[in-house]
């Protein structure tokens, strides 16, 4: 063959091959995993790469290009924090609670999964997203785009339009609340593909959780709610934090998927006993 001669396409990986490089790297649902790939993958070329990216390390999502979430197919480009299933807890909470909301923010709001979600099933909600993180934004604008939401570039609420204030109906915030002392300790596809500010939450993980819930009463319409993640030992020291700042506030809990959910509607009322969580 001549030097210059074209190299010859590469031979198709089979189905078995792509499972077996998968359960060889660790990868525990092979099977699974290795059908997403095949689907989404254009070529020969394009599938050996993906599941070169896969082995070496990189989330799934990051390798084929999304995740599903709440029954959307939401774009997660490299380097932005992949939607979580838990996180769909978040989203049946807010709809449950404000089913009419007009004004709906997603705020720390990543690939804008969660505004995306709730905008879909809202249908006209006014819709705004933001993040301190240039990549999210890039990412979120594509995934919001299709329900005319807004998304801006900044730190928490000082990213966000004046005119939003004291009329939001969802604030969702899918707030950092992992310990400092515990990103180290986070699997290597978070730990290494993962912006840090999107996963460390200060000292105790509760840092931007604090600052969220303090500032928003502000932000909030009559009857609006703050809906934020949190772990289960978190949970009383996050539902503390809501109380404080005078939101009404219960704690949602879904066993099956592990997700803890703080809720706080704003009454204009003072500090509220804490109840028990909801299950």
């Amino acid at each position: 063959m001549s030097p210059l001669s074209p190299l010859p396409p590469l031979p198709p990986l089979s189905p078995a091959a792509v499972v077996t490089a998968l359960r060889s790297a660790g990868c525990v649902f092979a099977e699974d995993e290795a059908e997403l790939i095949l689907a989404t993958a254009r070529d020969p070329e394009e599938l050996a790469t993906m599941v070169d990216r896969r082995v070496a390390g990189l989330p799934l999502e990051h390798v084929v290009g999304w995740a599903e979430f709440s029954g959307l197919r939401v774009t997660v480009e490299p380097g932005v924090f992949v939607p979580r299933r838990r996180t769909e807890f978040l989203v049946e909470q807010a709809l449950a609670e404000a089913p009419e909301a007009a004004v709906v923010v997603d705020l720390c709001c990543g690939s804008g999964a969660v505004g995306a979600a709730l905008a879909a099933a809202l249908g006209r909600a006014e819709l705004h997203a933001a993040d301190i993180d240039p990549a999210a934004v890039r990412c979120a604008r594509g995934n919001i785009a299709p329900y005319g939401g807004h998304v801006h570039e900044g730190d928490l609420f000082a990213a966000l339009p004046g005119d939003l204030r004291g009329r939001v109906g969802i604030l969702a915030a899918n707030v950092p609340y992992v310990p400092t002392g515990d990103v180290g300790l986070l699997p290597a596809e978070a730990r290494e593909h993962e912006p840090l500010v999107a996963l460390d939450g200060g000292p105790d993980g509760l840092d931007v959780l604090r600052r969220v819930a303090a500032a928003a009463p502000d932000w909030l319409a009559p009857g609006g709610c703050l809906l934020v993640e949190t772990s289960a030992h978190q949970s009383p020291a996050a539902v503390e934090a809501f109380a404080r700042a005078g939101l009404t506030t219960r704690l949602a809990v879904s066993e099956e998927l592990y997700a803890h959910v703080v809720i706080g509607v704003h009454t204009g009322h003072g500090p509220t006993p804490v109840p028990a969580p909801a299950r």
